[in-house]
Formats: structure tokens, sequence, C-alpha cells
């Protein structure tokens, strides 16, 4: 089970992010997750949001370049090592992690990690074995 994460294009210039999150605002998106991650001419912000489509839409027509593509969110233990726990997993099935981010909700008392890893389908099969607890969209929108 995958969520659908976008990522904006963004020069590295000043007031480009808060334009990014501006254009969201105004369209009363909401920002469940994000993550940026820059070089020195551009930058990549990483979001899970309540509307892809809307927001998609609205970051392209005020001249942003964005992708949609598929993450993993997994619920994790909310304590010293408990990502590790998960990681282990994907070293043990030889399966790369490309990037991840993470945050916490009031509402749960474990971490949530966004993932994004080399073979998708095999890290969801190998978390599905495990027990890992693998969340979707639904619940990502409600914490």
């Amino acid at each position: 089970m995958t969520v659908k994460q976008i990522s904006v294009f963004i020069e590295n210039k000043e007031g480009r992010i808060k334009k990014a999150i501006d254009t969201l605002a105004k369209q009363n998106i909401n920002i469940r997750a994000l993550s940026i991650a820059d070089t020195t001419k551009y930058g990549i912000l990483r979001l899970i949001v309540s509307d892809n489509q809307k927001a998609i839409e609205s970051l392209e027509e005020d001249g942003f370049i964005v992708k949609e593509n598929d993450v993993i969110i997994v619920a994790v233990p909310d304590e010293p090592n408990g990502l590790n726990s998960t990681l282990a997993i994907f070293d043990e099935k030889g399966i790369n992690l490309e990037y991840l981010y993470a945050f916490v909700s009031s509402k749960t008392d474990e971490a949530i990690v966004v993932m994004r890893l080399e073979n998708m389908e095999k890290a969801i099969s190998v978390l599905e074995n495990s027990d890992a607890k693998i969340l979707d969209s639904d619940y990502i929108k409600e914490i």
C-alpha cells in the first residue's frame, strides 16, 4: 500500500519555498508532512498533502514543476531505536532506502515515517510479512 507524495522543484532563491507554501495555503490545502533537500541551485520540496490534485494544479499554475510519486508510510515506535527496527527489515532483505523523513502527531503514540525505496513492491511485501504498521492516505489525513 503506497501513498502519493508530491515533489516540487524549487530554485534555491530567497522566498521560493514560502511562495510554494502560500500557493497551497490559498487553496486551503493542508500539509501533513514535508521535507526539503537542496543543492546550490535548486531544492526538492517533498510533501504529503490533503489534496494532491488540487495542490499539483495550483503549484503548476504558479510556475512550479511538480511530480507525483509513491511512498510508503509506516508507523514506528516513538522511542530510541524505534526507526532502526524497521530499517533492519530492509537491510536483511537487501532493499535500498532512497530517502525518508518523519513526523509525529499528538493523535498517536507512534512516529510516522515516509519512505521511498528502490524496490517499492518488495518493500511493501517485506513490511507486511513483518507485521509492520503501513499507513494509508485516509489515516494520514486524520492525524
